[in-house]
């Protein structure tokens, strides 16, 4: 069971502590979230994806991800966006 601490309705960001020991933070103007496994690490994970959010954050070719992380295309799929990324 995860459980919520400094939930505030006028902004700022909520925590949520999950039953694996993981920490979400969610910045409550965008919804935007990230998580990490202490508040510290979620919140600069939630500062990476709010630069990503308002497109400050640096493009990433496909080719050069996909090298970075070993990814072979026919190996991934080729089905199209995610459900959530739709």
């Amino acid at each position: 069971m995860a459980s919520t601490t400094r939930k505030n309705d006028d902004g700022g960001v909520e925590f949520v502590h999950e039953s694996d020991g993981q920490v979400t933070a969610r910045d409550i103007e965008t919804g935007v979230a990230s998580f990490g496994e202490t508040r510290a690490e979620a919140l600069r994970m939630l500062a990476d994806a709010l630069d990503a959010y308002y497109g400050e954050g640096e493009s990433v070719e496909t080719e050069t991800l996909a090298t970075e992380f070993g990814l072979d295309e026919d190996e991934v799929g080729s089905e199209g966006r995610p459900p959530w990324d739709a």
